[in-house]
């Protein structure tokens, strides 16, 4: 009896790969636009929420500053946790910070100290910032060069419209006389989310095979400030700084003013945030096509020195009796957002081609800490000047002028990356041999 004939598998055929390789994109993209949504709305709580946490702990304009400062050293713990995500894998950490957030939110939720309060929302804020900066990182080594920025920009606009359902349900919360705190408990309920997200989100294909390599254990927290990267890195790290002080204070209070500075109810001001803020969003497709039309830097410069003027339009406004406070605020509000996010799209575009894969989650880790000195300077400088300037409003304007020489700069020492592979762009092979 003879033997049967030996059978062969069949490859795949290009299209097949084609269609493999664009399951496993979408999927990704998916999971990695949801898990921004969720981050968006934990993060927006305390900012939407200022005004009743204020009169929870017995805080002033100034009391609440001192608490968004404290709440900045959260970025500490995100700069060690986004060094792991170069270390030990994107996948294994986005999920280990997501299930950790539900712990603090509902942390803070049942907090009625201000000391614990304030601690579980330094963990929360590290734990966001960490798995924000694994995604940031992912969406550019996911996505071909063509559709590198337009991803940051649905990034963008996931964590935006996350936020914006946080400034949604405040409102009515506020009208049915709820606590701010069952905020902390619909975040808490992102748990959900994770067996999901856990099947959809792969490892990253970059990661894995630098990985392979050894270069991920070989490489070191400061090697984004060796030769090669030197000049990127401090001219990108000093931007950072002097564009947290400029936008902090101004994303903080943007609410608190409209509320308590201007006075207009929460109601319109829920109303004026999220028709201004929501047609806001359009600065991130605006920033996707800036950045692959003219380039990664002319995007993140003209959109730098433009939203100085939004947001001394807003907190410099509205002159007294004016008739239209909304208007005027929702103008200011729309202009600065639109700014705020176009400028954003080009940022995390150049950051994350700029650096090697295994430096690229350890330099936003590095944004991220320049980032919370720069949000406890421009809080710190809130709660010292306001009395003596006049009022809170009165120095996150003056705060916003950083912003103009900070855009310059970058303009003037960042190379471009538009159209360059991430490796070509990156300087990887260079970086490999070297180390």
């Amino acid at each position: 009896m003879s033997d049967p004939a030996p059978t062969t598998k069949t490859p795949p055929s290009p299209e097949d790969l084609a269609a493999d390789s664009a399951t496993r994109e979408r999927a990704t993209v998916a999971a990695l636009l949801a898990m921004l949504f969720y981050q968006g709305f934990a993060a927006a709580i305390i900012s939407v929420a200022a005004p009743w946490i204020g009169k929870s702990f017995h805080l002033d304009g100034a009391g609440i500053a001192r608490l968004f400062a404290w709440i900045s050293l959260s970025a500490f713990g995100a700069l060690a946790l986004s060094r792991m995500i170069d270390r030990y894998g994107r996948r294994r950490m986005i999920l280990g910070c997501m299930a950790a957030i539900p712990v603090c939110s509902i942390g803070a939720a049942v907090s009625t100290s201000l000391a614990w309060f304030t601690t579980f929302q330094i963990a929360l804020y590290a734990m966001v910032g960490a798995a924000g900066s694994g995604c940031i990182v992912m969406l550019s080594e996911e996505l071909p060069i063509a559709r590198r920025a337009r991803g940051q920009s649905f990034g963008g606009l996931a964590a935006a419209i996350g936020a914006g359902f946080c400034v949604f349900l405040m409102p009515i919360f506020d009208a049915y006389g709820w606590s701010w705190r069952w905020m902390f408990v619909i975040s808490a309920a992102g748990v959900a989310m994770l067996p999901a997200m856990a099947r959809l989100l792969p490892e990253s294909e970059r990661w894995e095979l630098s990985d392979a390599t050894g270069i991920t254990t070989r490489s070191r927290f400061c090697d984004v400030f060796q030769p090669l990267y030197r000049k990127r890195s401090i001219t990108m790290i000093v931007c950072a700084l002097a564009a947290n002080i400029s936008s902090t204070a101004a994303n903080a209070f943007g609410y608190y003013h409209a509320v308590s500075v201007v006075g207009m109810s929460s109601a319109a001001t829920s109303t004026m945030t999220i028709v201004a803020g929501g047609l806001g969003l359009l600065g991130f497709p605006l920033g996707a096509w800036s950045a692959e039309r003219f380039g990664r830097v002319p995007t993140v410069v003209a959109f730098g020195i433009a939203i100085t003027a939004g947001h001394l339009w807003y907190f410099w406004g509205p002159p007294t009796q004016f008739a239209w406070p909304f208007w005027w605020l929702a103008s200011g509000f729309f202009w600065f957002n639109v700014c705020d996010n176009g400028g954003t799209v080009g940022a995390n575009a150049a950051a994350t081609e700029l650096f090697p894969t295994p430096l690229r989650g350890t330099m936003i880790g590095w944004f991220a800490l320049v980032g919370a000195i720069g949000s406890v300077i421009s809080n710190a400088a809130v709660a010292i000047l306001a009395h003596a300037m006049g009022g809170m409003s009165i120095v996150v304007g003056a705060l916003s002028i950083v912003g103009i020489p900070a855009a310059i700069l970058f303009g003037l020492m960042i190379d471009e990356t538009r159209g360059m592979p991430l490796e070509m762009a990156a300087k990887e092979d260079q970086f490999t041999s070297e180390n």
